[in-house]
């Protein structure tokens, strides 16, 4: 396996696991009955955006790397 095929199954395991990640542990502002005139009630009040990228760089790790050992070692 390449640098560049690695460096793009990387990519495309963060984004499919930060997908899964995103709508996990939101709160609403109908959750927390503070609407904000103008806005849908189902608008996130705290997203976590860097903590969820976080925890998605680990997952991603966790995964990302048993596949490239397989890939190298298992495929001829």
């Amino acid at each position: 396996m390449t640098i560049t095929s690695a460096i793009v199954l990387f990519s495309v395991f963060w984004f499919i696991i930060l997908f899964i990640i995103l709508p996990l542990n939101v709160t609403t502002q109908k959750d927390v009955e503070n609407i904000i005139p103008g806005t849908a009630p189902s608008s996130h009040v705290n997203s976590n955006l860097k903590r969820k990228f976080y925890i998605t760089t680990i997952f991603t790790l966790l995964v990302w790397a048993p596949v490239c050992f397989g890939i190298n070692f298992f495929m001829p």
